[in-house]
């Protein structure tokens, strides 16, 4: 699209003014009064003529692979413009939807025969998908009369993901086996289920891990050692209804949901197990395979980023069910979500119990710690009162529900959000240690 700058408005606007004042000063003039409005449009067209044809520009977009939460990225433009002898400054806009900062009008100078590179920032708030649809680029002509306005189509979708970059770097240095044993190949050794060897027992050994058999034949105690066992399944499971979209410390409950689940991923594939993901609400969302490896964390994290936030209520009876049918082996289910009291928590209950006959639960949910704040709050007043026995009756209820589970051999994880990562990390590694996969 071309289009006349503010430049030319003006002087086609002073072109008619003064038309109108040679027709008052003098009637005779009328037919010079149209000159000098026709010699605004000639120069008008002259600058389009000599501006830099659309054809000639050449425009290459890349978009960033994934963006993390709260750290800017960039659209990377190559611009070049083919056979133009003279410099053109070219403005650049993004047209975008998602959670992202407004996006800012960028500049480049485009020289004869020479490439430009230019980065559009892109920066997202929240977690999940930003769409670029297009790009807006818009120049002038030599004379500055006549703009250039070209729309470039990129449809292109970025997934946002939970920015654990940190939490990885402390993870590295907490777990990596190499750093505390160098590069050789070591044989791991814990309670597992798989037998090892034997060795010779020695205070502070487990008394059950003693083989009678083998001791009474060569006449001192043997213990048994067992191989700390890989390739289980963990399947990270998300409730996506109404419950966890509210918010807590500032961010929502699936958010603190998903860091910590991408951090338990990215041990679990370290030590060498897979791991699935699986989110529902009032239906089932989204559902990975599990994957093998530390490539498939990029996987994990994608399938993360697709998780969307529902205002429905959840159907438990639905989306466990589901799982089960999906899962051919035992594996470690670990189950975000959130219940408000016993009443509401019932099915979900049923629900587990059939699950927990098949696999192990790790049923993870997070305490708001404004309810205890209002327990333990001094009473000022009926209303605060009020609220007090109110926030008591919700925590009874919860511990109702966190018993029952307990009962059912589901292990319970209800910690405040900002010790939910280490509390998960530690119950997956007690459970592995226990062999109870």
């Amino acid at each position: 699209m071309i289009r006349p700058t503010r430049i030319a408005v003006l002087l086609f606007a002073l072109g008619v003014a003064f038309a109108f004042l040679l027709v008052i000063l003098d009637r005779d003039l009328w037919e010079f009064s149209f000159d000098l409005g026709a010699l605004v449009l000639v120069v008008i067209g002259v600058d389009v003529l000599l501006g830099l044809p659309r054809r000639r520009l050449r425009v290459e977009v890349t978009l960033p692979d994934v963006l993390y939460v709260g750290e800017a990225g960039a659209i990377e433009l190559e611009l070049a413009a083919s056979h133009y002898p003279r410099p053109v400054a070219i403005e650049l806009l993004a047209e975008q939807r998602g959670e992202l900062d407004r996006p800012e009008i960028a500049a480049a100078n485009l020289l004869r025969g020479q490439p430009v590179l230019v980065h559009l920032p892109l920066l997202a708030r929240r977690r999940g998908q930003v769409h670029v649809d297009r790009l807006w680029l818009r120049w002038k002509g030599p004379l500055a009369l006549a703009e250039t306005v070209h729309r470039v189509a990129v449809d292109g979708r970025v997934d946002v993901l939970p920015n654990i970059r940190g939490v990885q770097r402390a993870a590295l240095q907490f777990i990596d086996r190499d750093a505390a044993f160098g590069i050789k190949i070591q044989r791991e050794r814990g309670e597992g289920t798989e037998f090892d060897a034997l060795r010779d027992y020695a205070p502070g050994l487990d008394h059950r891990f003693i083989d009678w058999k083998h001791s009474a034949r060569h006449l001192k105690l043997l213990c048994k050692e067992f191989r700390t066992e890989r390739n289980h399944h963990v399947v990270l499971a998300f409730d996506t209804g109404y419950l966890m979209c509210e918010p807590l410390d500032g961010m929502p409950r699936l958010d603190h949901a998903i860091n910590a689940a991408l951090l338990l991923a990215w041990v679990s594939l370290r030590n060498g197990d897979l791991v699935a993901s699986f989110g529902f609400d009032a239906a089932v969302r989204s559902y990975l395979q599990p994957v093998r490896g530390m490539s498939g964390f990029s996987q994990i994290q994608r399938a993360a980023a697709g998780l969307d936030y529902h205002h429905t209520e959840t159907n438990f009876t639905l989306g466990l069910a589901e799982l089960n049918l999906r899962l051919r082996r035992r594996a470690l289910v670990v189950l975000f979500t959130d219940f408000v009291d016993t009443v509401t928590a019932e099915l979900l209950v049923e629900s587990l119990q059939r699950v927990a006959h098949r696999h192990v639960i790790i049923f993870v949910t997070m305490r708001d710690s404004l309810l205890e704040q209002t327990v333990e709050a001094p009473p000022a007043g009926f209303e605060t009162v009020a609220q007090a026995v109110i926030a008591q009756d919700l925590l009874r209820d919860r511990r109702v529900v966190l018993q029952k589970l307990e009962r059912l051999g589901v292990h319970c994880l209800d910690v405040p959000s900002r010790g939910l990562s280490t509390g998960l990390i530690n119950r997956y590694l007690l459970i592995k240690q226990r062999g109870l996969l």
